[in-house]
């Protein structure tokens, strides 16, 4: 136990009573409460830091300035769970890949989080390309990956038959997967919350207040220790005040490094757009299509999704507006383009989405994962695209970096078991199909969203969920509620209306705690939360 921390039974922070539900903004501050350690920024990489430190006899806020968790970075990726054969040998990235590869495997398995083995080719046009494979095989065995195979063109095209002409070759990788990144998100933000964490989402950190190390007197940058041991976060929504900080701000982590006084490093907002086609071209790609990386950089890929279509991309584009995540007709014409060279049979089926995810390049080589004792401060930056899968590992490393710079973190003992995720992937039962389910409630039997078979038993659902939905799009992510073909061009109406009336019985005193924007409330530790319809385990 931290020995300047008041903590009750849980290691939970004792904290005020839940705000009204029907009051929109929340408490203005904080009032007495000082968590052990707060968690800034609610992507998949939070997410498992605070799910990872709510284990241990510790209290913790995890901070977003977005009204739902996994609203970023997390949310518009290429959603590929990699065994990190690919990483640069020796780096953390690689070692926390490999980690993360097979601690979120065994945790998507536990919980629910959808995923599909499809195995990985990458492809080679030119001789460049197939002259790089062995090497590309080799540094896979570096990285720990022993399975990567070369392979014929003619073993190529059975594999994959609607490739384009003039392939040479290829290098099976047959570990890497699909998954589902916003189950996987969620499932660690709901365990997180489960485990007695605070989720304080509306809350963007404006500034800090105090430096969170003992009473050491000057510090070399000439700043003065206030001598409490904790720093105060200033966010519109109050104040949050924590012993110890983690910055997991992606994006926004190299200005929020500032903050604590350092300039080491500088993001770059790399936008990346992607074209989503229709179901029918699943068949085309049931494995995922990887370019081998040259001298002219990795190129564009197409992978099957989790939610049974195929993706094409991404661009990446370097910008200096960390917002600016729309498509562009540039952006469309490349990806066109190399569409009809790799699998020309793909761009005869229908596009049904397109969309654009910013990732947070830095001018850093690795990982950009440390500590700062005194300032009781971690950083965890430079988190590329590979953060999905080394997400777990990144947050066991956290842990033990910060134990290693002092914070006290007992394992606490009778956890509650992981939650069981509503599945949204199209490998598994889905809640339409379920006929026992729809026996016990024929919600489930009720289908609002035809493009993608979204059952009114679902929105229900989410909307009662420990985490629900702010609005349609974190309601799209829980249930694929107007992701299909027609965009909620049919279904819209009805969704919202549901989305309407659920989060409306949510704010009449259904008791789930509330997490409107501005909302402060610490619900105590919950028992394990269940897939819509299921009985706990």
């Amino acid at each position: 136990m931290n020995p300047h921390s008041t903590s009750r039974s849980g290691g939970a922070q004792d904290s005020p009573d839940p705000p009204d539900p029907a009051d929109p903004e929340g408490p203005a501050v904080h009032e007495g409460a000082v968590h052990d350690v707060a968690v800034i920024g609610a992507g998949v990489v939070g997410c498992a830091i605070a799910r990872e430190l709510s284990g241990h006899d510790l209290s913790v806020a995890l901070l977003d300035a977005h009204d739902d968790v996994g609203n970023g970075t997390s949310k518009a990726n290429t959603a590929i769970l990699h065994t990190g054969f690919d990483a640069t040998p020796g780096t953390l990235e690689s070692r926390l890949v490999r980690r993360g590869y097979a601690l979120l495997s065994d945790y998507a398995r536990a919980t629910g989080i959808p995923v599909e083995r499809t195995g990985a080719l990458l492809v080679a046009w030119t001789r460049e390309e197939l002259d790089a494979l062995p090497a590309l095989r080799e540094k896979a065995a570096k990285n720990g990956y022993a399975h990567c195979r070369e392979v014929t063109a003619e073993e190529v095209y059975r594999r994959l038959p609607a490739l384009g002409e003039g392939v040479l070759g290829g290098l099976t990788v047959p570990d890497e997967s699909i998954i589902c990144p916003w189950t996987t998100t969620l499932a660690f933000a709901t365990e997180a919350q489960s485990r007695g964490a605070r989720v304080l989402l509306g809350h963007r950190v404006t500034g800090v207040d105090g430096d969170g190390g003992e009473d050491r007197g000057d510090r070399d940058d000439g700043a003065t220790n206030t001598g409490s041991g904790v720093t105060v976060l200033r966010t519109p929504h109050g104040e949050v005040a924590a012993r110890w900080v983690v910055n997991a701000a992606g994006l926004a982590s190299a200005e929020l490094d500032r903050l604590f006084g350092y300039s080491r490093f500088r993001v770059t907002p790399r936008r990346g757009e992607l074209l989503v086609y229709d179901k029918f071209a699943r068949p085309l790609a049931n494995s995922i299509v990887l370019p081998v990386p040259s001298s002219r950089g990795k190129g564009v890929l197409i992978s099957p999704t989790i939610y049974g279509n195929v993706m094409l991309g991404p661009t990446a584009q370097d910008l200096d507006d960390p917002e600016a995540t729309g498509t562009s007709e540039a952006g469309f014409d490349f990806l066109l383009a190399k569409g009809a060279r790799l699998m020309p049979r793909l761009l005869e089926e229908e596009v049904t989405a397109s969309y654009a995810g910013l990732r947070a390049a830095i001018d850093h080589g690795d990982y950009l994962i440390e500590a700062d004792p005194a300032r009781r401060y971690l950083v965890a930056g430079g988190i590329r695209s590979t953060g999905l899968s080394a997400s777990m590992a990144i947050a066991e490393h956290v842990r033990e970096l910060l134990t290693t710079a002092g914070l006290r973190a007992e394992p606490r003992t009778g956890l509650p078991a992981p939650p069981r995720m509503p599945n949204i992937g199209e490998a598994g039962v889905r809640p339409y199909q379920d006929q026992a389910r729809i026996a016990r409630d024929s919600a489930y039997g009720r289908v609002v969203c035809f493009c993608e078979r979204v059952t009114e038993g679902e929105i229900r659902d989410a909307c009662a969920s420990p985490l629900p939905p702010a609005g349609t799009d974190g309601l799209r992510r829980r249930t694929r509620a107007m992701n299909g073909r027609c965009q909620g061009f049919y279904c819209g109406a009805r969704v919202e209306a549901l989305l309407d009336d659920g989060l409306a019985a949510r704010r009449e005193g259904q008791g789930a705690p509330s997490r409107e924007r501005g909302h402060c409330a610490a619900p105590a530790p919950q028992p394990a939360a269940t897939a819509p319809g299921e009985a706990p385990a």
